[in-house]
This record gives structure tokens, C-alpha cells and sequence, in this order.
């Protein structure tokens, strides 16, 4: 008997020309992850009917689910797609801004240790989320939240399909990144968090229980900006409600580089907390807004070495 082990898991993606359909000749794409929980969930539906017995009368599966998060250590250009897809945008000259475009993707996950391999493909996903975290002496991590529509389980590869290798980047790590906070940079961060949400949210119909193409909301950037508490100079920008900006600059070991841009930032929480004898930190929760000189709400650049 074997067992799947994580270790020889992989995971692919190919983009979708319609929504919720797998190419019939697919180019799949290695994802390189840390971690997933990507799956299919089901409601339940249980039957009222009272019997005088106190039983259950019946049971049945209701709508049908895709969902979870894909965990990743960021890497130099391998989550473009991914990241495209989750702001919406379309990458122009290297610079990648929200928009409103929408992508989907089927995602292949296979447990290739097992006696006979098993694929399974998760059809109509999108990115609902992004999450990124950037802390001293770790790698820098993201997590995409996605959306799905369906599975397929199989034993075998789809017919005609190619698979690109892992382009063997390495990931960006904290401590070669910079951080600018309202144009000034700063050396007293010791974490930041950001994430952006598309509000997606399923559409079930009567005859069906899968979703068709699902609603999407706003697109929302939040973070939390913790630093060693040294001045007032961030924590007034909370009491005064004060406009600001955070620029996020990671490079690899190759010399790579993203520079992450939220252009108008607005504090709505903050207060410098004391806990015992050692350093004071204030953790700034703030949210992006529309910055008119970018035309977004959030700006990725990436530079090649």
C-alpha cells in the first residue's frame, strides 16, 4: 500500500479560454507551493420530514464548492499569472496596475507517489484574495484564496497535454527589501502585511449544482504596517487622518526585483501598546484607496537583473 506524501505533490494551472472549461490540448504550469488546501465542499441537505420515530427520513448533497488556499514563497516572474489575475490588470511594460479584467484557470493537483497517480483538476477557479507577509529572517510568503466551480478526479494525464518545468527561481527573502512610508524610508519595521480582496462570491441556480461565473466585488487592499515605535511621526498620520503611502521594494539573490506601490494609504488603527520591559512596536492597520496619479489602488513593478 502507498501513501501520498507532500513531498512528491505538484500542482499546475493552464488558463481557461471559457470560463470553467479545461483546454482540450492544455500547456500546464508549474506552480511552485509551499502548501495547499484547495477542495471540493459540499452543503447538505437533510430531509424535514417527521416520521413518529425520531429517524432521518433522507439525505442529500447540495451545491457543490471549489475553494482554499494555494501557499506560496514569492518568486521572480513565477506567480505573474497568478497575481495578474488577482488584480485584474494586465501586465504592460513590466507594470502590472487593478483592473477588471476577469481570469480563470483550472488548477491540477497530482499525488504522483500513490500505486495508481491521481489527478485532481478544480475547473473556473479565480483568485479571491492575495496575501502577502513580510517579516525579519523569513522568506516572504503569499497565499492566493481561490474560487471554483468544479472537479474532475482521474487517473491519467488529459490527453495531449504538455507540462513546463519549474523555472527554478529562487524566493525573495526580508533582507534585501526596503520599505518607503510616505516617500521616507524606514528601518524600523518589523512586519508587513497586505492583502487584496475581489469579493467573489458564487452564484448557485435552480438545475445546477455547481456556480456559474461568480458576482465580484471591489477591489480592496488592507494591511498591517508594525514598526518599532521611535517617533510620532507614523502613529499622527492615524490621529490626524493623514493621506500617506507605502513603497515595498524586494530583490532576489539574482538581483531581480518587485516594487510594490500603494499610493494613497489611509491608518485606521494604531496604538503603541506596552507589554513588559523590552521594545514598544505600534501595528498600523491601514487600507489602500484610489490614488489618481497611479490610476489604482495598488502598483506592482517588476525589474529584471
Amino acid at each position: 500500500m502507498s501513501i501520498a506524501n507532500g513531498a512528491q505533490h505538484s500542482l499546475h494551472y493552464v488558463a481557461e479560454s471559457t470560463y470553467g472549461v479545461t483546454p482540450a490540448t492544455p500547456t500546464w504550469t508549474s506552480l511552485p507551493h509551499t502548501g495547499t488546501t484547495l477542495a471540493l465542499t459540499k452543503d447538505a441537505i437533510e430531509s424535514e420530514k417527521l416520521r413518529g420515530d425520531r429517524q432521518v427520513e433522507d439525505f442529500r448533497h447540495g451545491n457543490k464548492s471549489i475553494g482554499g488556499d494555494i501557499s506560496c514563497e514569492l518568486e521572480y516572474i513565477a506567480l505573474d499569472d497568478l497575481l495578474e489575475a488577482g488584480l485584474g490588470g494586465s501586465w504592460t511594460a513590466d507594470v502590472l496596475k487593478a483592473g477588471v479584467t476577469r481570469r480563470s484557470f483550472t488548477f491540477e493537483r497530482k499525488f504522483g507517489d500513490l500505486a495508481v497517480p491521481e489527478f485532481h483538476r478544480y475547473s473556473g477557479c479565480e483568485i479571491n484574495t492575495i496575501s502577502m507577509s513580510v517579516a525579519p529572517n523569513q522568506m516572504v510568503t503569499v497565499t492566493f484564496s481561490v474560487v471554483g466551480k468544479d472537479l474532475v478526479l482521474a487517473t491519467t494525464e488529459v490527453a495531449s497535454s504538455t507540462y513546463s518545468p519549474d523555472l527554478g527561481e529562487t524566493p525573495f527573502d526580508s533582507f534585501t527589501g526596503s520599505i518607503q512610508e510616505g516617500g521616507v524610508s524606514i528601518a524600523v519595521v518589523t512586519a508587513l502585511e497586505m492583502t487584496l480582496e475581489n469579493g467573489l462570491e458564487p452564484l448557485f441556480s435552480i438545475g445546477s449544482q455547481t456556480t456559474t461565473q461568480p458576482a465580484i466585488g471591489k477591489s480592496r487592499v488592507t494591511g498591517n504596517l508594525t514598526t518599532y515605535f521611535d517617533s510620532k511621526a507614523v502613529y499622527e498620520k492615524f490621529v490626524n487622518e493623514t493621506a500617506s503611502s507605502i513603497q515595498l521594494t524586494l530583490t532576489d539573490v539574482d538581483g531581480n526585483d518587485y516594487v510594490i506601490d500603494i499610493g494613497n494609504v489611509k491608518y485606521n488603527s494604531g496604538q503603541p501598546d506596552v507589554a513588559g520591559e523590552g521594545p514598544i512596536t505600534i501595528a498600523m492597520d491601514f487600507v489602500g484607496l484610489y490614488d489618481s496619479t497611479d490610476a489604482s489602488n495598488i502598483v506592482i513593478t517588476r525589474n529584471t537583473a
